[in-house]
C-alpha cells in the first residue's frame, strides 16, 4: 500500500507539473466483432469497477495531439478514425454512484483522492478502430483493459455510461453524411459484413438489395476479383474501401441514406 502511495503522489506531482489541470479526455472505442459492436472499457486496480478510458492534454501539447497519442496509450494503434462528439461539464457527473461511492468503490488513499477526484471538464471522443490490430492496455489506475458487447456494458463510474449512450447516437447520426466501415472491417470484407455492420450500428435491418445498390452506388468500394472461402457455393465477393474516395466522402459528407 505504501508503495502504491508513493507512485500515486509521484503520479500527482507529474500530473499538476506537465499536463493543463481540470481538463480531461474520455474515449468511446467502437470495435467490431463477431457480429458485435463492442467498447473497451477499463477495470480499476483491486476492483470490480469499469469505466471509459481518458487522458490528459501536455502543456503545450494540441487537443487532438493528446487524443491521439492517449488512445495510442490504451490500443496500440497510430491511425484512428477519431471523432469529437461532445464536452462534458456538469457539475456534478457523478451518476450511478455518488463521489462518496465512488471514492469507496476506487479504495484511494484518502488524503490523495482529492487531486484527481475535483471538477472536470471532459470532451468526448469517439474512435472506430480494427478489433483484431487492438492490444488493449490498462493505465496506472487499472488493471484490465478488454472489449464489452455494447448491450451488455455495466454500470460504469462517473457519467460514462451516458457518455456511451451519446457517441453511438452520434455514431448513427454519421451514417447519414458519411461512411462508416474503414477501420472497423478487416482490409477485405464481403457485401453482408458490411450490411450486419451498419445494421448492428443502427439497431434496425435493412432490406439487402437496396442496401447494395446504395453502398455501391457512392463510389466508394472496389470489388475484387476474388471470392469469400470456406463458405458456400456461391460464396460472396469480397470489398476493400478506395481509401483515396473514402476519405474524400468524408470530407463531403456526402449524403449516406435517404
Amino acid at each position: 500500500m505504501a508503495e502504491y502511495k508513493n507512485q500515486f503522489q509521484q503520479l500527482i506531482l507529474d500530473l499538476k507539473t506537465n499536463y493543463i489541470p481540470s481538463v480531461s479526455i474520455d474515449f468511446v472505442i467502437f470495435g467490431f466483432h463477431d457480429g458485435q459492436l463492442k467498447v473497451l472499457l477499463l477495470r480499476w486496480k483491486g476492483t470490480d469497477e469499469w469505466s471509459l478510458p481518458g487522458g490528459r492534454i501536455r502543456h503545450e501539447e494540441d487537443l487532438q495531439a493528446a487524443a491521439y497519442r492517449s488512445l495510442n496509450e490504451r490500443t496500440g494503434l497510430s491511425e484512428i478514425f477519431l471523432q469529437q462528439f461532445h464536452t462534458f461539464g456538469d457539475v456534478v457527473r457523478y451518476i450511478n454512484f455518488s463521489q462518496q461511492e465512488t471514492l469507496a468503490k476506487l479504495g484511494l488513499p484518502e488524503d490523495l483522492a482529492s487531486e484527481v477526484m475535483g471538477r472536470d471538464v471532459s470532451v468526448g471522443y469517439y474512435a472506430l478502430v480494427e478489433f483484431a490490430n487492438v492490444i488493449p492496455t490498462p493505465d496506472f489506475f487499472t488493471e484490465e483493459c478488454r472489449w464489452w458487447d455494447i448491450d451488455q456494458i455495466p454500470p460504469l463510474l462517473f457519467d460514462h455510461n451516458s457518455m456511451v449512450a451519446l457517441a453511438l447516437k452520434t455514431l448513427r447520426r454519421q451514417l447519414s453524411y458519411q461512411p462508416i466501415g474503414y477501420k472497423l472491417l478487416p482490409d477485405k470484407f464481403t457485401m453482408p459484413d458490411l450490411q450486419q455492420l451498419y445494421e448492428t450500428i443502427l439497431g434496425q435491418s435493412l432490406d439487402r438489395r437496396n442496401f447494395q445498390k446504395r453502398m455501391l452506388g457512392y463510389g466508394i468500394l472496389e470489388r475484387l476479383e476474388e471470392r469469400k472461402t470456406g463458405g458456400a457455393h456461391k460464396a460472396p465477393y469480397l470489398y476493400r474501401f478506395d481509401k483515396e474516395k473514402y476519405q474524400q466522402a468524408l470530407a463531403d459528407e456526402t449524403l449516406f441514406v435517404g
